[in-house]
């Protein structure tokens, strides 16, 4: 390998030889790969699909993301921001889709996700004229939300799954422990590209050693088809005003994750503050490609944040890198037996890769913070959000006095109550200290 190509994973439009591409890109896939198809695994179990459905579901939430992925990275017209985020199955609308799917009928879920996605694609479109009470305080703050709000996550799948039955065992703790020390001692020990697969390494030793503990279930590789075409329209789109009006709230909600998830890529990434045009356009294929969703039967998508994780520690911002990542996990929806192998690497693996991905999430909404300076104002805003964003929503039963639509909004969701609050902060303190 030669230093220039070495170097150009570095860039956003560095040319990468397709052999060292592909393997960065898999470490993006293997990253967020079970958390994307998992809301649809979910979802098709309490709205009580058959098997045979709920295959489907989750073959195409792994090609919508991919299609996702791609336009995010490649932009079509203003859709698209052309920064390195890879796109997923959100599962910030897990629950109002349960409640309309247990309720009205899944052919609902799909028309609250088509007409929302269109809502958030235009308010994307149309963001200059809106997205000045974003100021650069509230998007640190923010982004530090998602940091702290992705901790949990990685702990439960270092302990082996919330709800696993040997949660905290003794071998969950010894593979999250090695799969951790194997990424950190990689990256310490070699430079340039071997140092952008740390993540990938640490997985593999991870994976081998969980193989030897005898930890894998390969038995869901049997009678997994070669190949499949996708299922279109798999139900009918029913439309339902009350229903579409929740989801829109819900959409709303994603969309200041992706706020925070485009500007941490840009300041960590790229070092540089997130453009107007980038921002416009990564809110408008969280709506669109979102609707494109609904018509294969998912719901939304939205950026991933474990992946700005790693765009953060890695520093790995090539387009090209991340976009081989998308196609593989078109290819796994083409072909489900990639799918159905990717899915036996055991959650501990997963948690040993991931923690301080997301600890690099926090510490980068540090770093957003200091640049910003810590006035008065500033702080007030920053600390009064994340004390009762963080606060209030580790005690949802808080919640229980309101509505069901605003508990499924904010109830379990801090990265929702920190940027309402920043948000109303930043407009009514005073900008004038003296």
């Amino acid at each position: 390998m030669t230093k220039a190509s070495a170097e150009n994973i570095y860039q956003l439009d560095g040319r990468v030889p397709l052999g060292q591409a592909i393997p960065v890109g898999l470490q993006h896939i293997l990253a967020m790969f079970v958390a994307n198809i998992t809301p649809m695994i979910i979802l098709a179990n309490v709205c009580g699909l058959d098997q045979l459905t709920a295959a489907k579901l989750i073959q195409n939430a792994m090609i919508v993301a991919g299609i996702g992925t791609l336009v995010q990275l490649c932009p079509i017209w203003k859709i698209g921001s052309g920064l390195p985020i890879v796109m997923g199955i959100s599962f910030t609308f897990l629950n109002s889709a349960i409640f309309i799917g247990t309720n009205y009928s899944y052919g609902a879920i799909i028309g609250c996700v088509i007409v929302g996605g269109i809502i958030e694609g235009l308010l994307g479109l149309f963001a200059k004229y809106w997205m000045k009470i974003i100021s650069p305080i509230v998007a640190a703050t923010v982004v530090t939300a998602i940091g702290f709000s992705l901790l949990a996550v990685g702990a439960n799948s270092f302990a082996g799954g919330q709800g696993a039955a040997d949660f905290g065992a003794a071998h969950n703790w010894i593979v999250g422990t090695v799969t951790l020390v194997s990424c950190l001692v990689f990256s310490l020990v070699t430079k340039g590209y071997f140092k952008a697969i740390s993540v990938l390494f640490g997985l593999i030793v991870g994976y081998i050693l969980s193989i030897c503990m005898g930890m894998v279930d390969f038995s869901v590789l049997q009678g997994t088809k070669i190949i499949a075409a996708p299922a279109f329209l798999p139900f009918k789109p029913e439309f339902n005003l009350g229903a579409i009006i929740s989801f829109v709230v819900i959409y709303l909600v994603s969309a200041t994750e992706t706020i925070g998830d485009s500007t941490a890529v840009a300041e960590t990434g790229l070092n540089r503050p997130i453009q107007e045009k980038e921002l416009s356009g990564s809110l408008a294929v969280d709506g669109f490609v979102s609707s494109i969703a609904g018509l294969f039967g998912c719901t939304p998508i939205t950026s991933f944040s474990q992946n700005i994780g790693l765009v953060a520690m890695t520093k790995v911002v090539n387009r090209f890198t991340i976009g081989t990542g998308a196609v593989i996990m078109i290819l796994a929806g083409l072909f489900p037996v990639v799918g159905a192998a990717l899915t036996t690497v055991p959650q501990a693996v997963l948690g040993g890769c991931t923690i301080m991905m997301f600890g690099t999430i926090v510490v980068a909404g540090f770093q957003m913070m200091g640049k910003c300076g810590y006035s008065n104002r500033n702080i007030t805003i920053a600390a009064l959000s994340l004390s009762i964003g963080l606060g209030f929503t580790q005690c949802s039963e808080m919640f229980n006095i309101f509505p069901q639509i605003v508990r499924s909004v904010f109830a379990e969701n801090c990265v929702a109550v920190v940027f309402v609050l920043a948000v109303i902060l930043n407009l009514v303190l005073p900008k004038d200290e003296k």
